[in-house]
């Protein structure tokens, strides 16, 4: 089995690669903007269909991004879409 040797200016260029790498990513998903709401379940119904709507999927890339049922019942529900269509 055969090491290479690295030396430091090899680790901090790979660190730096990695870095910019996850920046790059993280700048792509921040292009997303991103409502959440807490409703009633028919309620939270409505105003996804509502985001739909207003926010057609096939031009904004609209989804339900996350949700969940709180214990009071309430729906928590994040609305995912990007800022403009082309």
């Amino acid at each position: 089995m055969i090491f290479e040797r690295k030396m430091p200016a090899d680790l901090a260029r790979s660190l730096s690669r990695r870095s910019l790498a996850s920046r790059a990513s993280d700048a792509a998903s921040s292009a997303f903007r991103r409502e959440t709401f807490t409703l009633p379940r028919h309620q939270a119904r409505e105003k996804a269909r509502e985001w739909f709507n207003s926010f057609p999927k096939q031009a904004y890339m609209t989804e339900i991004e996350s949700w969940r049922e709180l214990a009071d019942g309430q729906i928590e529900f994040t609305m995912r879409r990007l800022p403009t269509a082309d």
